[in-house]
């Protein structure tokens, strides 16, 4: 039976739904707007906007989340959540329950900084309701402009709220972090020093992805010699169905995965299992062939918004369908142990 919840949390827990179901943003943002406008209020004040019928006189308060509102008001769970709830008890993905139970973080993860939909905070709060111990934050680098990717200065005042945020919730843990990517030449776009002060650093091509495999081998394997790079972020970059952020499909890049995956384990880089599930990345043949030549994988949600961050089971399932032990997943790894693996 569902939780009876104050207002404000059940527009959100309506928002992380739809945003688990990989609902429209704009459907997803109507709660989350609201949410936050309630909770500007004065005290008091949206009990006596209920009251007096003014609930919708709020900017960004609808017919739909005004009755979500005076239903949890009234101790009742608001009937367009019970539905959710009602839909969103079967596990996101079959198989791999025992894989997902081991694993203590997610190491792929967007706030609003760049091309995300929620605030840092608000994905650290999600993360540890989730039960990890910890969550890295790797907001775009600044190439990828379409993702409004953080130039230095704003990474590093980013890296300013991470400190705060995690002096508010310990033990849980937010890693400083990003997604870089990796251009052309194979370098990584952000400077060595701002690479290292970062807990961790996902590297992942996103441009130029139709390259030959005579162009794009040599450019990824320049990636994963760079003593930065601690994760190969959704190394074949394929879209396997229109409804993700692309809105369509797309082929899988071309390059000797033999060679990439021998480097992946010569230079102790994570080979990241993406649990989106338009990418679903890499697909089983190559995670079985990453899993012989001796990689290390990372399962991460590349979540964009607090209810993805719930889609790990889809990774979950097809790393245990390739046989890839918990061992060998970083994120199954304890903290301290886990830092040492990325600073070394």
């Amino acid at each position: 039976m569902t939780d009876v919840l104050p207002p404000i949390e059940a527009l959100r827990r309506i928002a992380f739904l739809l945003e688990r179901a990989h609902e429209p943003t704009y459907r997803v943002r109507a709660f989350r707007s609201a949410a936050a406008m309630l909770d500007a209020l004065p005290p008091g004040d949206l009990e006596r906007r209920a009251a007096a019928g003014t609930l919708e006189s709020i900017k960004g308060i609808g017919k739909v989340t005004a009755l979500v509102v005076r239903e949890a008001l009234a101790g009742e769970v608001p009937v367009y959540l019970r539905r959710l709830e009602d839909t969103a008890g079967t596990p996101v993905a079959e198989g791999g329950a025992e894989l997902r139970a081991a694993l203590r973080g997610d190491l792929h993860t967007h706030s609003d900084w760049s091309d995300g939909g929620s605030p840092p905070r608000e994905m650290a709060l999600a993360a540890r309701a989730l039960g990890h111990e910890y969550v890295a934050l790797t907001d775009h680098s600044p190439r990828l402009t379409v993702a409004n990717g953080l130039s230095v200065d704003r990474l590093m005042r980013q890296l300013d709220l991470v400190a705060e945020i995690n002096e508010e919730l310990a033990p849980f843990r937010v890693l400083t972090g990003i997604e870089v990517d990796i251009n052309e030449d194979g370098s990584l776009d952000q400077t060595e020093e701002v690479l290292e002060r970062l807990d961790v650093v996902v590297a992942s091509v996103h441009s130029k992805l139709r390259s030959p495999a005579s162009q794009m081998t040599p450019r990824m394997l320049a990636a994963i010699q760079n003593p930065h790079t601690d994760v190969l972020g959704h190394c074949t970059g394929r879209n396997v169905t229109s409804g993700g952020r692309g809105g369509r499909t797309r082929p899988e890049s071309e390059f000797n995965a033999d060679a990439v995956f021998a480097a992946c384990a010569e230079h102790g880089v994570a080979v990241e299992v993406n649990s989106r599930p338009e990418r679903l990345d890499p697909p089983k043949r190559l995670l079985r062939l990453a899993l012989e030549a001796g990689c290390v994988f990372s399962i991460d949600t590349d979540a964009h918004a607090p209810g993805q961050l719930d889609w790990q089971p889809f990774g979950c399932e097809r790393a245990a369908a390739c046989a890839v032990p918990a061992e060998r997943v970083v994120n199954t790894w304890p903290l301290e142990q886990l830092l040492e693996w990325t600073r070394t």
